[in-house]
């Protein structure tokens, strides 16, 4: 069992999202993990560009970030809604691996990616 596997499914099993996730990321191959891979890291540079060059969260190009974002994840894992990502963004904050992950490209790049998904 991979290493936060339980923990995922102690939290989020009996939801939709992890049904529909686990459906789909069982048929992958190490390819489409690859892709998906890549997919969720042209999101976070997009989110890298904006936060870099001082854009406001509500920018334009910001708020490509934040639907590429979203497309990534329901392209690859789960139907992501607004509502979905909003949360997700709480938990980017909240959970110091999550915001690690993010500060760890660029230092603040957490909080400006929650701003910027809350602001959609």
């Amino acid at each position: 069992m991979e290493e936060f596997e339980q923990e995922v499914i102690e939290r989020w099993g009996d939801t939709d999202a992890y049904k529909q996730s686990s459906a789909r990321t069982s048929k992958y191959t190490q390819a489409d993990f690859a892709a998906a891979k890549i997919d969720q890291e042209a999101a976070t540079e997009l989110f890298v560009y904006a936060f870099g060059n001082g854009l406001a969260v509500d920018s334009e190009k910001s708020q490509a970030a934040v639907a590429a974002h979203r497309a990534a994840i329901s392209k690859w894992f789960y139907e992501c809604s607004v509502e979905m990502q909003k949360n997700l963004a709480l938990m980017y904050l909240a959970d110091p691996r999550f915001k690690k992950y993010y500060d760890g490209r660029v230092n603040g790049l957490a909080q400006y990616v929650h701003d910027a998904i809350l602001a959609q």
